[in-house]
């Protein structure tokens, strides 16, 4: 299932892609329906804040949807550079112009899904029971009630013990790429949030993956210890999954008012070049609130600067995944409105 994505030869990106996608309709039931041949484009209004269910009849504009499964591992060992909430917002991102996602929590402390509103106390079936007991992954899957399209294998304290049973089990760096491979339910994103460090578990995203995403701070240790994790990829490409590769790197906590931001993003993008995207995700309150709510800020605050970012983002990973050119004039305006953001801020505190 976790197939290498088809490409076409780059085109200009048109009005007329973005509405004739494929979209599929409403879901009711947890578990994703096989796609539709056709379907009507949608209505584009503001997707309403605060906790109410978000239709994809009410959703924006639609994204192009890829022809085969696209399997994102977010890693970086780092902690604190915004690994779970790239992934829940970018999974939201994508949800609500479409697409089918699912949001696989493999960090032991459940960040993904207490951000998603998931319930995942110890007695709750987990990506734990799929990883150590071979349970079913549909066994396990639950829905993001606030978006429709979303759902989530959520991670219980349990995980934190997954690393030391795993290595007496047979095939014990495969069996997240197993238990994917048997979901028989339609997906076009399957957004693999690791814990920050380079364990069993995260070598089970690598080996259950096609892509890696890399969310980078734009601190000054920014790619301090990156030499490891790009060390493992190639480890695991050449030995356990030839289809890896690192497709996406996204500059996290953006602080347009300081020069040390500017010279890391620039620092970052001279080191990996074209898999950086050009749009940057700001320092945002409303992003850190989300989760206390069990939201992604896509549904908490849809009109903050951190909100449009993820949206932007989430466009431009979608585009670039059927090789469709990415305009970057709206990576720009974003970012000029969180330049401004930033800057009112900066004057109500003085």
């Amino acid at each position: 299932m976790a197939g290498s994505v088809h490409r076409e030869p780059d085109v200009e990106e048109s009005e007329s892609l973005r509405s004739d996608a494929n979209i599929a309709g409403p879901m009711t039931d947890p578990v994703p329906a096989p796609r539709p041949a056709d379907s009507e484009p949608m209505a584009a209004p503001v997707p309403p804040p605060g906790g109410e269910a978000v239709s994809r009849e009410t959703s924006p504009p639609p994204m192009p949807r890829p022809e085969q499964t696209r399997v994102m591992v977010v890693a970086n060992q780092k902690g604190g550079v915004g690994k779970t909430t790239t992934t829940v917002n970018l999974a939201a991102s994508l949800a609500l112009h479409g697409n089918r996602v699912l949001v696989i929590d493999l960090d032991p402390q459940g960040n993904a899904s207490t951000a998603l509103g998931i319930d995942h106390h110890a007695d709750v079936p987990s990506i734990y029971d799929v990883l150590v007991d071979n349970r079913q992954l549909s066994d396990v899957v639950q829905p993001v009630v606030d978006v429709e399209g979303l759902f989530c294998a959520p991670a219980t304290i349990d995980l934190a013990g997954a690393e030391i049973e795993l290595v007496s089990l047979v095939a014990r760096e495969s069996r997240l790429d197993r238990a994917i491979k048997a979901y028989q339910q339609p997906l076009d994103y399957i957004l693999i949030d690791c814990p920050p460090s380079l364990g069993l578990l995260t070598v089970n995203a690598l080996v259950a993956g096609a892509e890696v995403l890399i969310p980078i701070q734009c601190e000054y240790y920014a790619l301090e210890g990156l030499g490891q994790l790009l060390r493992n990829v190639e480890l695991v490409r050449g030995h356990l999954n030839p289809e890896l590769h690192v497709s996406t790197i996204l500059l996290t906590m953006y602080d347009g008012r300081t020069r040390l931001a500017s010279q890391v993003a620039e620092e970052v993008r001279t080191h990996f070049g074209k898999e950086v995207l050009r749009t940057s995700i700001p320092r945002s309150v409303r992003i850190s609130e989300a989760p206390s709510y069990g939201q992604t800020v896509l549904t908490y605050d849809p009109g903050s600067s951190g909100a449009l970012s993820y949206l932007e983002a989430a466009r431009e990973i979608a585009l670039r995944g059927v090789g469709v050119h990415y305009d970057g004039s709206r990576a720009h305006t974003v970012g000029h409105q969180q330049q401004q953001d930033q800057h009112s801020m900066s004057e109500g505190l003085q």
